[in-house]
């Protein structure tokens, strides 16, 4: 059975999404990835969110745990995957890149935000793994 992601996770994702369009209106488009994601998590944190900043993702291959580099930008809550990015436009790339974390950590939600858009709900992207 596939499963949506539940009502808390919406909550949560739309909660997410207000305090990320609330700092994109604040900051505007054309800086570094790195500025919005400092900005977002401060905001986060003192909307009471648990986050975790450049959480560590191994690969397990063979029965062997790895490590080769994989960080998500932004764990929410232990539960919501957010990669921040800053590009002219999201493609399959940035995709494979946030369902990569979603498989690798279990995690079943995650948001793409471009930043580098004049208005932020035209960056933001949802995306579902069906476990």
């Amino acid at each position: 059975m596939i499963e949506n992601p539940s009502s808390k996770e919406n909550l949560l994702s739309n909660r997410i999404i207000g305090l990320a369009i609330d700092t994109h209106r604040k900051l505007g488009p054309g800086l570094l990835e790195s500025t919005y994601k400092a900005c977002l998590c401060h905001k986060l944190t003192n909307a009471g969110l648990y986050v975790e900043r450049e959480k560590y993702v191994p690969i397990i291959f063979e029965g062997m745990t790895l490590e080769v580099g994989y960080r998500i930008d932004i764990l929410v809550e232990k539960e919501v995957v957010l990669e921040i990015k800053n590009v002219s436009e999201l493609n399959k790339n940035h995709l494979a890149q946030i369902l990569t974390y979603l498989k690798l950590g279990d995690y079943r939600l995650g948001i793409l935000l471009n930043f580098n858009v004049p208005v932020l709900k035209n960056g933001i992207r949802r995306v579902v793994n069906y476990k």
